[in-house]
């Protein structure tokens, strides 16, 4: 038997010590938490996504009663961002998230189909993506999706 460890390296900052692009990157976030449409969960999430061209686009959840149709914050952003922006590519995303205290202390991380959505954006333009988890107390910062999908299936795992 092998004994393999996978490692996520992460930084960890406080708002205040965010580069100002990043900054206005997560504020755009948590703003548009104003947006989600969450009536069954009261667990109200934002995303932003920044281009390469460096226009940044949100997105914010919608729940449905009918749970397994409800969008993510995230693929909200990214699909949006593709849909009318196809050129160019996904090279930043912030998620922030709040429920009826106020915003959460500790970042919340992406669900697993919002991570393999990432996946594919890496995939499809072929360069990392720097995600940023925005906490109340603390932002984590991956350097692309590895660091939250280690053992991510893709097209290559068809063949």
């Amino acid at each position: 038997m092998e004994h393999v460890t996978i490692k996520t390296e992460i930084n960890v900052y406080k708002y205040e010590e965010l580069p100002e692009d990043i900054r206005q990157l997560a504020d755009m976030a948590m703003k548009a938490t104003d947006n989600s449409y969450s009536p069954y969960s009261g667990f109200r999430v934002g995303a932003a996504v920044r281009l390469e061209d460096g226009m940044i686009v949100v997105g914010a959840n919608q729940e449905n009663a009918a749970f397994p149709v409800a969008m993510c914050a995230e693929r909200a952003a990214i699909f949006n961002a593709q849909s009318n922006h196809p050129q160019s590519a996904v090279t930043h995303i912030a998620i922030s998230a709040r429920n009826s205290s106020g915003f959460v202390e500790e970042p919340v991380s992406p669900c697993g189909s919002c991570r393999q959505v990432i996946l594919e954006m890496e995939h499809r333009y072929g360069h990392k993506i720097r995600i940023y988890l925005c906490g109340a107390k603390v932002i984590y910062e991956i350097n692309g999706i590895n660091g939250l999908l280690p053992l991510s299936f893709t097209d290559e795992s068809m063949r």
